[in-house]
């Protein structure tokens, strides 16, 4: 992404994961350029050669820089609330080198003349990779289906209508079914709007007693079933965002096993928060999909846990504080996620949930993957995409120190543990944690 080589550096007493290949011990690392020269555990035994570069990594771990497939950067059109340039610091300090930016702008990444502008300030930014995702549906509106074939050439990595469900059964067949023919994915917001009508938190208990319209599960679930039988009919690669509920995820795994082109992610608030968190009408708290129950948290850790769930993807949804500080009903839905991905993440490892290099597998090879990246591993040739991490650091959310323009968060003040310590893209350092 610059414009010279970066020189050859060398990370040594570094804990060198990789999920892809199960490394996992003490080594070495050597960027050349933008590329990885060598891994390894007895790299440098004699020594770092003159003339190149030395990161102490005092014993800490480096993987592969996060892969966030699922990000709202908000340019074009409502640039006050994110902008390319301040979404890619934002991941650059939450350890993520590569990311996919939702269509949902203003005006929509629909057409070729978007994809290139999209690209053209990522590359001013001149930090972290940006990656657009294409509207399935001209301008959103569900009816159309965008040039995807041209859409793809131009540099699209997948195609959704986020924010809004494809809700005609035709147009998703025919979306899915041209898409086959590319071999392109689908991402769907698995949402039946009739059936969340004016809902504004999940449906149970808590909005009862704050006496709030509730949103049912089953307007995921019915969408998801829906397009299921749509993927077994088109062959299409098909692929649920942020998906929450028990039953979505249960139907998402048998489709797997009846060797569908299926595929879903989840989001860092889906396993590490419920329904509670809306407490006293907390709308930092509020997202579509919404926070769930406890069963369904423990659900989306389940199927994190089995390999159900390939990816873990923020939705970094960021919003002013005008879009947030009104009622439940008025409220904007979304969270900020970058900063916080990591740490969130690495919940799952403390808590003894899931191992360490599959939590990361999650945001690194699995996201990348999906999206046909080249990114996510630890290997010879490959980008120098490096994450640097303590996993043990201790450290208070802030939602003041975000590097994000926005700050809609709802772990403002939660006490993690894990914190990138140096994110490097293209073997340059582009963040570097000040204590």
């Amino acid at each position: 992404m610059a414009n010279h080589n970066p020189p050859p550096t060398a990370y040594v007493n570094a804990h060198l994961l990789d999920p892809d290949s199960g490394l996992d011990q003490a080594g070495a690392l050597l960027t050349d350029g933008e590329r990885i020269a060598d891994l390894g555990p007895n790299l440098f035994g004699d020594g770092v050669p003159d003339g190149v570069a030395v990161v102490d990594c005092e014993g800490h771990y480096l993987c592969p820089g996060l892969v966030d497939m699922h990000v709202h950067l908000r340019e074009p059109g409502h640039e006050h609330k994110e902008t390319i340039a301040t979404g890619c610091a934002a991941a650059a300090a939450g350890g993520v080198t590569s990311m996919a930016c939702m269509p949902n702008t203003m005006p929509v990444i629909d057409d070729v003349a978007l994809i290139e502008f999209i690209q053209r300030r990522a590359r001013e930014a001149a930090s972290v990779k940006v990656y657009p995702f294409a509207a399935v549906t001209r301008g959103l509106e569900g009816k159309q289906i965008t040039e995807m074939g041209m859409l793809a050439e131009a540099g699209a990595v997948g195609f959704t209508d986020d924010g809004l469900p494809i809700a005609d059964s035709l147009v998703m067949r025919r979306a899915l079914s041209y898409a086959s023919t590319f071999g392109l994915l689908i991402s769907q917001h698995a949402e039946d709007l009739s059936l969340s009508g004016c809902g504004c938190m999940a449906e149970g208990e808590v909005a009862t007693r704050l006496g709030l319209p509730g949103i049912p599960e089953v307007s995921e679930v019915v969408v998801v079933e829906r397009d299921l039988r749509l993927v077994e009919l088109t062959g299409g690669r098909y692929h649920v965002a942020h998906i929450s509920t028990s039953e979505g995820i249960e139907a998402v795994r048998k489709a797997k096993a009846r060797g569908l082109a299926v595929s879903c992610e989840a989001a860092p608030h889906h396993f590490t928060l419920t329904d509670d968190a809306v407490g006293d009408y907390r709308t930092y708290a509020k997202m579509a999909p919404p926070l769930r129950s406890e069963a369904n948290r423990q659900a989306v850790v389940a199927g994190l846990k089995d390999g159900t769930i390939d990816a873990i993807a923020t939705d970094h949804a960021p919003h002013d504080q005008e879009s947030k500080r009104v009622t439940m009903a008025h409220a904007a839905n979304g969270v900020v996620g970058l900063e916080t991905m990591l740490a969130l993440a690495l919940e799952l490892y403390h808590q003894g949930e899931i191992p360490l290099l599959d939590v990361l597998q999650r945001m690194t090879v699995g996201p990348a993957d999906l999206l046909a990246l080249p990114a996510g591993r630890l290997k010879r040739g490959a980008p120098a995409d490096l994450l640097l991490f303590d996993a043990a650091l201790p450290w208070q959310i802030d939602n003041d120190r975000f590097h994000s323009k926005s700050r809609n968060s709802p772990f403002d003040g939660r006490e993690v543990r894990g914190r990138a310590l140096r994110t490097v893209v293209d073997g340059r350092t582009v963040y570097t944690y000040d204590a």
